[in-house]
């Protein structure tokens, strides 16, 4: 007997949202590589024809157009291979949907039907929803379809799907990554691939798109709940397997609790359809495939190059070629500076010290230290004439008034006018240094530390700050950010003898409390419940409430947590509520 297999492809790819010249070279790279290997069904990720998320560009008829032209051209590469490739499909209405495609054919189309709603996405601005459950018989295999939201759903669409008789289930997806994120999506398809006693095959978007980071980890699950290959994370990739088809239907005759669901469910009306395409698979003789294991990162491995991959993409993706990042010796603009490095090389990365007159002499020597241990060029441009003149220019306007965090705000603003005179002068990217703790409770400058184009660890908390320089460092097997930076207390030196500490808790308890409050949307009283000191907590929850207008001012910066200021955290400037 003649075991029932199918050779299957999943193309990991980084697309350009609206590069549709550039996305369909990566579609025909991948088509081809897939052929050479005797792959039977190559998937592409969620919108891989346009890019995700387009947003309101779909709002331009140019642009759905231009896509749905683009899909025709991919078409034309699929001679000897069935493909499932996800675009914007244009009717009566707007739909996200997956092209199922074989040998020069359009064959058939599925809509997603599940369009989520929160967090970063609003596809009900842009989409209508899908009706239908197709089946398709690809090479003697029924296989059902469906896109991202619609697998996270226990009674979703590939329920009905599996229950009307698909083996394998195709989910392409573009599934924002944030830490944690991609242990809880493999537990969510372990858990659809034995509640429905079939193969899941996921397709994951890889690369960064403004603040969002993709970070592929495409991967097949089997009917048992095993994963059985993973892609690779933050990469592209082309994972090719074999799926054994015979083994869910000899798992489905054992399974009681599956035949129990399926006779309740089949009594049902479900809008099933069924397509079929290949009947049975063709005879020929098929390279052998194999792989090993994917590495899986350590929590710092996986954020720092989640920032890396979204710092290059954000960077190459809109037309940088070089970066200037403003040195101050500290640690924040160190993890930067490295990450900066690391994504796109040393020679285009220019680090600017500007020393003032309160600038220590260890943070000018740390700078000079951390650029020459990264093989950046360092420019050293001292603000202290800019900032006496303006001292000067104001003195009449401030009669009467003691110096204050006035003056230290301006030699912030002095420094962030001349990394954009820079910036305007050469065409590189200002990359911005705050952190997500500074941000929270606005201990940031508007016009100073916060102009620029990119703010690369605007999402990350200080305590995750020293985590990151010390997991680079041990990757490097080096101090390449110095030991001197990452254990001397932090410090804006704005003033003799500053520290964070003289207007911040100290961020081992700051950051808790922000975590809490910021991405778990706890209260005041419940989180002094959870031990916490309430002075500290009533401080920080006021420093957030009031800071709103800095962060709507701040540049996009990489998501790495559950809950980013930006698309995540949708708070009003102007309410006068308090917790």
């Amino acid at each position: 007997m003649v075991m029932c297999q199918l050779r299957i492809g999943i193309a990991q790819i980084n697309t350009t949202v609206g590069d549709f010249a550039g996305n369909l070279q990566k579609i025909a790279r991948a088509i081809d590589e897939a052929k050479s290997l005797g792959v039977d069904l190559l998937t592409f990720p969620e919108l891989a024809v346009c890019g995700y998320p387009p947003e309101d560009l779909l709002l331009k008829p140019q642009f759905i157009k231009e896509n749905l032209a683009t899909l025709n051209e991919v078409i034309k590469y699929s001679p000897g291979i069935t493909l499932i490739v996800g675009f914007v499909d244009s009717q009566s209405d707007t739909y996200n949907a997956a092209a199922v495609i074989h040998h020069g054919k359009l064959v058939d189309i599925y809509h997603k039907i599940c369009l989520p709603n929160y967090g970063v996405f609003d596809e009900v601005r842009y989409f209508s929803a899908g009706k239908k459950y197709p089946i398709y018989t690809i090479n003697g295999g029924r296989v059902g379809i469906n896109i991202c939201e619609d697998i996270w759903y226990r009674s979703g669409p590939p329920t009905i799907q599996a229950i009307s008789g698909a083996e394998i289930i195709v989910n392409i997806s573009a599934s924002p990554y944030h830490f944690g994120k991609g242990k809880f999506r493999e537990e969510i398809l372990q858990t659809r691939a034995r509640d429905n006693v079939a193969i899941i095959v996921f397709n994951n978007l890889v690369g960064g798109q403004d603040e969002l980071v993709f970070d592929g980890e495409s991967m097949i699950i089997s009917e048992t709940g095993q994963t059985v290959v993973r892609g690779k994370q933050f990469e592209e990739d082309l994972i090719v397997a074999d799926l054994d088809i015979d083994a869910v239907s000899q798992a489905r005759r054992i399974n009681r609790g599956w035949q129990r669901k399926k006779a309740h469910l089949e009594k049902k009306s479900l809008g099933v359809t069924r397509v079929v395409i290949s009947e049975a698979p063709p005879v020929i003789l098929k390279p052998p495939v194999s792989r090993p294991p994917a590495e899986e990162l350590s929590l710092s491995a996986e954020v720092y190059n989640a920032l890396v991959l979204g710092t290059r993409d954000y960077i190459l993706k809109n037309g940088f070629e070089k970066v200037v990042i403003g040195l101050s010796g500290g640690i924040d603009s160190s993890l930067v500076a490295i990450i900066a490095v690391d994504a796109i090389g040393a020679s285009n990365v220019i680090g600017v010290a500007m020393p003032s007159r309160y600038s220590s002499s260890d943070s000018k020597s740390d700078a000079e230290l951390l650029a020459h241990n990264l093989g950046i060029k360092l420019m050293v441009i001292p603000i202290e004439p800019a900032f006496q003149a303006y001292l000067n220019m104001l003195a009449k306007a401030f009669t009467g008034t003691e110096p204050g965090i006035t003056e230290e705000n301006l030699q912030a603003r002095v420094r962030g006018n001349l990394l954009m005179a820079l910036s305007n002068k050469f065409g590189w990217l200002v990359l911005t240094t705050g952190n997500k703790s500074e941000m929270a409770t606005g201990y940031t400058t508007l016009y100073g530390d916060m102009a620029g184009g990119f703010a690369v660890i605007k999402d990350v908390t200080k305590t995750m700050v020293y985590s990151l320089s010390q997991y680079r460092n041990l990757k490097a097997n080096t101090a390449l950010i110095p030991t001197s930076i990452i254990d001397k207390p932090p410090s804006a030196e704005l003033k003799p003898h500053q520290q964070d500490s003289d207007t911040l808790p100290p961020y081992d308890q700051l950051d808790p409390v922000l975590t809490a409050y910021v991405e778990e949307d706890k209260g005041i009283e419940q989180i002094i419940d959870m031990g916490f000191n309430r002075k500290v907590v009533e401080k920080a929850a006021r420093l957030v409430d009031r800071s709103e207008y800095k962060r709507r001012q701040s540049p996009p910066g990489v998501k790495i947590t559950p809950r980013a200021f930006g698309r995540d955290w949708r708070l009003p400037i102007t309410n006068r509520f308090k917790d």
